[in-house]
């Protein structure tokens, strides 16, 4: 597919509503399908009201949409962030369920005026600390610990054990106890999910598939009146089998208010003083910022207009976005790429599509709260345990496994270190065992924080950058500075001749800005790799340089 020139681009703001007001629609549209259930099953998920993930979507779309630097980003809840909710509200409510909800609303609050000043200060090239196996390491044990915690909900059965581990390996125990007819809805919704991202036909994908688990969830709940709390008999005439009764009820539906405005609460500050609650805030904080900036990174590389997102601005108005929903009972909001890829397939061509993806989520709660109320939570776990699993996939550990031993061992070092202590813990004992596996490779610690590089202009337009020493994840921040206001439409050329040693977060990052340098119509080439030997196969694998 050819990129669009210049004078194709799609207008913004006003004039962009006006000329392109009719895809954004029916993008906007289709996105608030896949919206809704999705945001009550993530604020379920996180510890916090349904209603919570429906809110933070509608401030996503209705006002982060018109302050943010991005074209056809979705913002609202994410799946990657139920693991930090879910923990703050256990550990700061103590077991209080709503204590511990608006406590963490508190740490919202705090954490979104952290990440507003990181994106004022143009700070979001800090991301570029997180080395990518720790980066995908902790996405998949975020799925991990998703998969396991959902599975119980999607099986009708409340598990025990009160630890991640615990409830890992309570999942045989809750296999045996499952609810029959809680279970059949939670397993057809799955096999809907996953025979629908096998189906090629182009019709029948423009139905997006968490509508029809939820459509279908629906009508199983009507069949089985899960409106009205009953016991039944599974197989009553099996012989073979014991009698087995179960019990369901309106305990299995989502529970939302009547009325839209009583989803609304207040933060309660009172634990400001406390460890707990800071360690809270820098964990919404780091986590909800790294993953926003991955994520709108990502949607521009699916963007047919091949547009640049302002980062820092993105940053700054997901932070206001997520003060504003702290302040009235939202959870925080990122840049989320899953919506926002529906969104571009849907042809949407401006961020118009994400304010109607919100406007339309603010209606449908305001006058059909009933109809929210009728689906099952059964039916919401399956999309978070697929949605789980699509972030642990196996391909996730053979992709990373290609990359190179070296790249594999701390990705699933991190994984583990996740699943032992929690998510901040983890990530740094992946970012140290990286540090350790440059040092005994030869990176000197003088070098570790500290990269030389040279930048000489041979011409008006041609640029030589020569990067000598090693070029790491923990020293790459300055360059990657750099070029991110490096003038468009040049000959770049990156001399890497003189580099000790390169590892795969730096060498994926030059080959993609290349790439995408190189369809911004500049020229960009990369040199001098050819005494390198690489830790792999991989054309973007760890390299050295060769001592003659």
């Amino acid at each position: 597919m050819s990129t669009p020139s210049i004078a194709a681009l799609p207008k913004t703001g006003l004039p962009g509503l006006l000329e392109n007001w009719r895809s954004d629609l029916l993008s906007g549209f289709l996105v608030f399908l896949i919206a809704l259930p999705l945001c009550l099953g993530i604020a379920m998920a996180s510890g916090f009201p349904p209603m919570s993930g429906i809110i933070t979507a509608i401030i996503g779309g209705v006002v982060v949409s018109r302050i943010n630097g991005s074209y056809v980003t979705i913002n609202g809840p994410a799946a990657g962030l139920i693991v930090v909710i879910v923990d703050a509200v256990q550990s700061l409510g103590q077991g209080d369920a709503m204590a511990g909800y608006r406590y963490t609303l508190a740490a919202i609050v705090v954490a979104s005026v952290l990440q507003i000043l990181l994106g004022i200060f143009k700070a979001g090239k800090l991301s570029a600390f997180f080395p990518s196996s720790v980066v995908h390491g902790m996405l998949a044990a975020i799925g991990i610990i998703i998969m396991a915690k959902q599975v119980h909900t999607l099986l009708g059965v409340k598990p025990e054990a009160q630890s991640l581990l615990g409830t890992i390996a309570e999942i045989p125990h809750s296999l045996l106890n499952l609810n029959p007819e809680v279970s059949l809805i939670g397993g057809i919704g799955l096999l809907l999910l996953i025979a629908w991202s096998l189906i090629k036909h182009p019709t029948l994908k423009m139905i997006p598939a968490p509508l029809l688990v939820v459509l279908t969830g629906l009508a199983l709940g009507q069949y089985f009146d899960l409106d009205h709390s009953h016991q039944y008999l599974f197989l009553p005439n099996a012989e073979i089998l014991p009698h087995h009764e179960f019990t369901v009820g309106p305990a299995f539906l989502v529970a939302v208010p009547q009325n839209f405005l009583a989803g609304f609460y207040w933060p309660d500050f009172s634990k400001i003083a406390t460890s707990e609650f800071w360690l809270a805030v820098l964990t919404i904080w780091l986590v909800g910022s790294l993953e926003s900036l991955l994520s709108a990174s990502a949607v521009d590389k699916l963007d047919p207009y091949k547009r640049n997102s302002n980062l820092n601005r993105d940053l700054t108005a997901v932070g206001i976005g997520n003060l504003i929903a702290g302040m009235i009972g939202g959870l925080p909001m990122i840049a989320e790429i899953v919506r926002s890829s529906a969104n571009i397939n849907n042809g949407a061509k401006t961020a118009w599509a994400n304010f109607f993806h919100g406007l339309f989520l603010l209606i449908f709660v305001a006058l059909f709260p009933k109809l929210i109320h009728e689906i099952p939570l059964t039916a919401l776990a399956a999309l978070l345990v697929f949605t789980g699993f699509r972030l642990a996939s196996p391909k996730e550990f053979a992709k990373t496994l290609a990359v190179g031993v070296d790249h594999f061992a701390v990705f699933v070092i991190t994984i583990l270190g996740v699943l032992a202590t929690d998510l901040l813990v983890g990530v740094a004992i992946g970012i140290v065992v990286e540090l350790g596996i440059h040092l005994s490779r030869g990176l000197k610690l003088s070098n570790a924080f500290s990269m030389a590089y040279h930048v000489h202009q041979t011409d008006d337009d041609t640029y030589h950058i020569e990067v000598s020493g090693a070029a790491v994840f923990s020293n790459f921040i300055t360059l990657k500075s750099l070029l991110a206001d490096f003038p468009t439409g040049q000959n770049v050329f990156f001399d890497l001749s003189e580099t000790d040693l390169i590892d795969h977060t730096v060498m994926e990052f030059i080959h993609h800005f290349a790439e995408d340098y190189n369809q911004a119509g500049g020229h960009c080439e990369i040199l001098g790799l050819d005494n390198h030997e690489r830790y792999s196969a991989h054309h973007l694998s760890a390299r050295r340089k060769i001592v003659l």
